[in-house]
């Protein structure tokens, strides 16, 4: 896996996602609470925060594009020859007695 496919959105993305997901949730609970206040229904409350909790995710948990908008710069790999070395050369660490 690479890091493209391991961290799909950026900043801004995620930014816009938590907006879009809050919005959702707090839209479904007023209208959720008026229309179970009218109606006398505690259940149609439920319901509809329940449709607007699946409605949220559908949009914001899968990586869409509009998230994928503002892409982060990774540093590029250095290559640090770690390879050549072998356990025996490296120098053994001092620790301080506290």
């Amino acid at each position: 896996l690479t890091k493209k496919t391991l961290f799909p959105q950026d900043y801004k993305g995620q930014k816009l996602a938590e907006q879009i997901f809050q919005g959702i949730i707090l839209v479904s609970a007023i209208i959720g609470f008026i229309y179970g206040y009218i109606t006398e229904q505690f259940g149609w409350t439920v319901y509809i925060v329940m449709a607007g909790f699946a409605l949220s995710c559908l949009l914001t948990l899968p990586p869409w594009p509009m998230y994928r908008r503002n892409p982060l710069k990774w540093l590029p790999v250095q290559d640090s020859g770690t390879e050549e070395k072998k356990p025996g050369d490296r120098k053994p660490k001092r620790h301080s007695k506290s």
